[in-house]
């Protein structure tokens, strides 16, 4: 009647075992190295070119516009 081991198994137990993979994987992407929050980059080193590479990182990744990176690249060099 109750459907033994696997009808337990396949319905809601099932679903808690998908649960709680998904739960270890978001744990594992959060705690390795850059994963999770981008404040957890390294950045001990502060060279202008750096900040420039950053700059064009931003850029090809589409965070800021090209009227942005033009504005934030002359504020650097002013520096």
């Amino acid at each position: 009647m109750g459907g033994g081991f696997f009808g337990n198994f396949f319905g809601f137990g099932l679903i808690f075992l998908l649960l709680i993979a998904a739960i270890v994987v978001i744990v594992i992407w959060m705690v390795k190295p850059g994963g999770g929050n981008s404040n957890n980059r390294n950045t001990t080193t502060s060279s202008p070119e750096n900040h420039e590479d950053t700059l064009k990182n931003r850029l090809a990744r589409g965070e800021i516009s090209e009227e942005e990176y033009d504005r934030l690249k002359k504020k650097l060099k002013e520096k």
